[in-house]
This record gives C-alpha cells, sequence and structure tokens, in this order.
C-alpha cells in the first residue's frame, strides 16, 4: 500500500512538472490584417511545415477538403461586403476550405468559421461562396504553408496561398469606388481644399472622368493659393498632363518644383525634374 502511495505522488509530480514546460507548436499561429481599398481584410490560421514530406496529393490528398492550415479552421474575415468571383461575401468571418487538384483548386468560402479541421457533416447552405483557382508551380520549395494578400489595388486584392512548389491566387473584390464615390458626392455638397484634392487624385489613380479631376484639383490649389502646397501642386500638374493640358501642367510643376526646393523636399524636386524633362521644359 505504501509502495503503490509513494507512486502515485511520484506520478503526480511528474505530471505537474511536465505540465509546465513551455514548447514551440508544430504548427504556429499566425494572424495578418490587410487594408484593401477601404475595406480591413484579416487572415488567422496555423502553419505546419513539410518536413522532408509530400504535401499536395499525398499528405493532402488530391479531390479532398482541407482545412487550410493546421490546428483550428483557418479563418478570413471582412469588414465590408466582398465579391468572390461574381458572388457576394456578406461583412464577418468565414472558414477557408480548399480541394486541391494537380491542376487547380477548388476554394470555399464557409459561413460556420468555428469547426476544427472540415466539418463532419458538410451543409451546402453553409456555403456563402466558392471558386476555382489555378494552381502555379514554383521555381523552389515553400517549407512552412503562406497564406498572404497580393495584387493589392483600391479595388481588390488575391488572396495567396502556398506551399512546397504550389501557389494559388484567390481573387477577391472591394466595395471601395462605391464608398469612395459616394464620399465625394457629400463632400462636395461642401467641400474643403482637401476634399478636392482627395477627389482629384481618386479620380486620376482610377482612370475616371480626368475633366472632372482637373476641375477640383484647380478648385484645391485656388482654395490654397495663399499658402501654395507643393504636393497639391504636383498632383494637378499631373492631371494637366494626363487632360491634355501640357502648359497647364508645365507650369504647375514649375510651382511644385519651387515649393519643394524650399522645403527641402527632395523626393519631390527630382519628382518635379522629371516631369519637366519628360515634358521638354528643362
Amino acid at each position: 500500500m505504501k509502495k503503490l502511495l509513494l507512486m502515485a505522488l511520484v506520478l503526480t509530480f511528474s505530471f505537474n512538472v511536465n505540465a509546465q514546460v513551455k514548447t514551440p507548436q508544430p504548427s504556429p499561429f499566425s494572424k495578418q490584417e490587410q487594408k484593401v481599398g477601404l475595406t480591413d481584410v484579416t487572415i488567422e490560421y496555423s502553419r505546419p511545415n513539410m518536413r522532408g514530406r509530400t504535401i499536395f496529393g499525398n499528405l493532402v490528398p488530391y479531390g479532398k477538403f482541407w482545412r487550410t492550415g493546421a490546428n483550428k479552421n483557418t479563418t478570413i474575415t471582412f469588414s465590408d461586403d466582398v465579391t468572390v468571383d461574381g458572388q457576394t461575401l456578406k461583412a464577418g468571418s468565414y472558414a477557408i476550405f480548399v480541394k486541391p487538384n494537380a491542376e487547380s483548386w477548388d476554394v470555399v468560402f464557409y459561413s460556420d468559421a468555428n469547426n476544427w479541421g472540415t466539418p463532419r457533416k458538410w451543409d451546402d447552405t453553409k456555403v456563402a461562396a466558392k471558386t476555382n483557382a489555378k494552381v502555379y508551380k514554383l521555381p523552389m520549395k515553400i517549407e512552412t504553408f503562406t497564406m498572404s494578400f497580393d495584387d493589392l489595388s483600391n479595388s481588390g486584392a488575391s488572396l495567396g496561398l502556398m506551399w512546397e512548389d504550389v501557389y494559388v491566387g484567390v481573387k477577391f473584390e472591394v466595395p471601395t469606388d462605391d464608398a469612395v464615390v459616394a464620399s465625394i458626392k457629400s463632400a462636395m455638397k461642401g467641400p474643403s481644399a482637401g476634399d478636392y484634392f482627395s477627389a482629384a487624385v481618386y479620380y486620376l489613380q482610377e482612370g475616371k472622368d480626368i475633366n472632372e479631376a482637373k476641375t477640383w484639383i484647380d478648385k484645391a490649389v485656388e482654395m490654397t493659393k495663399d499658402k501654395p502646397r507643393f504636393w497639391f501642386l504636383r498632383q494637378q500638374s499631373l492631371i494637366h498632363a494626363k487632360a491634355g493640358d501640357k502648359k497647364g501642367a508645365v507650369a504647375a510643376a514649375k510651382k511644385s518644383l519651387a515649393g519643394a526646393e524650399k522645403a527641402g523636399n527632395a523626393d519631390y524636386v527630382k519628382m518635379n525634374k522629371d516631369s519637366l524633362k519628360e515634358w521638354g521644359a528643362m
């Protein structure tokens, strides 16, 4: 009896000691946050390693759903409604499941994000969006499963998935243009110089009505003429050039150059000089 009691005490002591040992997770947790246009997008996932194993077609079988990582479900969260392959994903969190194949992957955004692994019982009513993405072979091996935000623009991005020698990109679109245009229309009811400037630059960058952009940037520059802003003038020169007004572009660039030189801003000095050379004014 005494021996049994002694063994129990030893085992209890050993368990308590072991419970205090901290070791790294074999598939460490990762969280990435990205602003896409005006939309906040967050990925949370765990990252397994290859460890000498063949991944796709072996560890991760072809033709079967995979949790897209390890441990708890990989999730993606959108702050606004977004679009995937013409399908609307409402703002919120989704589990990402993929069905890998040699040439392409089926990618599913699943509304129940609280499973551990793939659902025991698949429910098609919880498939919020699905798409098919092409597989690209990489020239090198990626040891650790990696997710990324690629090809960022104001209107969208690609959710990148990389492991072994495979890359897959899942495109999604965000409602930036609708939000910005609504904001511009609202601001134009009583706009400041900054509102005119921001609206004009957005129209320039997105290839929208350049004559409208020209009207707005000219108003912004006029409203700040007592204290000229060389960065306003720089955009004015670019917008005038895009609108076909070379004379106005050169005049604005020269003013911007003078202001940048006075402020000691080497970047704007160089940009203006480069433009003036391009337009034959230097």
